[in-house]
């Protein structure tokens, strides 16, 4: 009778969870066997050891290059490292991290089968750490697939093979833990996330997706962290490789904008739903931008169809267009959407500074509630600050504890525009805000100059006592 009650009982707990059906993972010997053949390990001899940065302020790059352990060579003043890379044609091309080769006196590649081979650095990109080697092969070998990175998913399975503390070809897996990491080692940061085991000395191999496909280049750890790592989308590599092998280096396209995040006071400012997209708060002209017919306060939402929701996502998908072709950017303007070509050429100079004005001396405060002190331009102020523009009010104080102290404003900022309304001066900026009867209810935004550079600033309204 026991036997009875257990089995009904079982019968309705599956009829309740629904079954899950694991299939075969994938075939790591099979991956490694074909795989191995077109991974190297990098070796290089410099005069001194690196320099890293010992102050507690390093970032997670600094972090990974800072394990590895340079071994003597026969010449007491030269010092070994070691690292990894992958071969991108048969003709002896390489790919690795440009930080693997930095300084480098000498560059060594081994190959699978242990043969040994001089290379030469043909090209370096700084902002995406990537170099690419070329060295003279005695035969034909086998080059890596590239895959596609936009494609991949979190939860994929990925295999990593490299150099780790100097143990050659090892073979680690795991999944892609996210996308889209940004973890402070430059402008253009997009980081694959994975658990698949990297350490100091696989920087510069491939990350490879079960299909055999290159899907990025290990660059970077946690230290302390296991099972967090980081590597460069391949799509963002191959989109420069043509002017690392043909220029050594790479010039990125340049639209001719200074762009800035939304703060939430931003986005309640701009009465935005979300923080997304990439606030523009200056237009350089000439530039492509102005011909566009982008503006100041404009935000762009997409870019080639691509949603943009931070301004790295922008910064990078700019650097993956060829010079000369054009984008299709969807703007943002006063709560109303339209789209605008532009075209993607090489950086312009500098944009020139603004020419100065005096105008009479004027202080006053704005209502309590933003907390600013306020004077209008004059020549001992542009002295004492710096100032280059030739209208607006100058922040001369804050008031701790208002919701301008919240903000980034500081003294010297020179305020253009409030809530879009331009300021000449502060008897404009003051009427601007007693004819806004909701400004101690909203954000509001102000455009302020801070020597050369544009940017929005969004305040918030202090909560009252009776708001809690």
């Amino acid at each position: 009778m026991r036997t009875l009650c257990f089995c009904v009982a079982l019968s309705v707990v599956n009829l309740l969870v629904p079954s899950i059906s694991i299939g075969a993972g994938p075939d790591f010997v099979r991956l490694s066997k074909e795989l191995k053949p077109a991974v190297v390990n990098i070796s290089t001899s410099r005069n001194n050891a690196m320099s890293i940065s010992a102050d507690g302020e390093n970032t997670l790059l600094d972090d990974f290059l800072k394990h590895l352990r340079p071994s003597r060579s026969e010449d007491s003043s030269m010092q070994q490292y070691l690292g990894s890379g992958f071969i991108i044609s048969a003709d002896g091309y390489v790919l690795t991290n440009k930080h693997v080769v930095d300084d480098a006196r000498k560059v060594t590649i081994k190959t699978a089968d242990g043969q040994t081979h001089p290379a030469t650095i043909v090209g370096s990109d700084q902002k995406l750490d990537i170099a690419l080697l070329k060295f003279e092969p005695a035969v034909q070998l086998p080059a890596v697939s590239i895959g596609d990175s936009n494609k991949l998913e979190v939860g994929e399975w990925v295999l990593a093979i490299g150099n780790p503390f100097g143990l050659e070809q090892t073979v680690t897996a795991g999944i892609v833990s996210a996308k889209g990491r940004v973890i402070g080692a430059g402008p253009y940061d997009n980081f694959i996330q994975t658990d698949a085991s990297i350490n100091p000395g696989n920087s510069g191999g491939p990350l490879f997706n079960t299909n055999g496909e290159v899907v990025g280049i290990n660059t970077a750890i946690v230290p302390r962290g296991h099972g967090i790592g980081f590597a460069t989308p391949i799509n963002a590599v191959t989109a420069i490789l043509p002017q690392l092998r043909h220029n050594g280096h790479v010039t990125r396209g340049w639209l001719g904008l200074t762009i800035q995040s939304i703060t939430p006071a931003l986005a309640e400012a701009f009465e935005l739903q979300n923080t997304h997209g990439a606030l523009v708060s200056a237009v350089h002209s000439p530039s492509p931008a102005a011909k566009a017919g982008l503006k100041h306060g404009d935000i762009i939402l997409k870019f080639n169809a691509q949603t943009v929701k931070q301004i790295n996502d922008l910064s990078r998908l700019v650097a993956q267009v060829p010079l000369g072709e054009s984008a299709v950017l969807t703007v943002l303007r006063q709560g109303k959407e339209w789209q605008t070509k532009v075209e993607i050429i090489a950086p312009a100079g500098p944009a020139p500074a603004q020419a100065s004005s005096d105008l009479p001396e004027d202080k006053d405060r704005a209502p309590a509630s933003l907390g600013l002190t306020l004077g209008n331009i004059t020549l001992p102020l542009r002295k004492q600050y710096g100032i280059l523009a030739e209208h607006g009010t100058v922040v001369t104080s804050i008031i701790p504890g208002s919701a301008a102290a919240e903000s980034c404003l500081a003294p010297g900022d020179v305020i253009l525009e409030y809530n879009q309304i331009p300021v000449n001066n502060t008897f404009e900026l003051l009427h601007a805000v007693s004819q806004d009867e909701g400004y101690l209810h909203k954000s509001v935004r102000l455009l302020v100059q801070r020597g050369e550079s544009l940017f929005f600033v969004g305040i918030a309204p202090l909560k009252q006592p009776d708001d809690l």
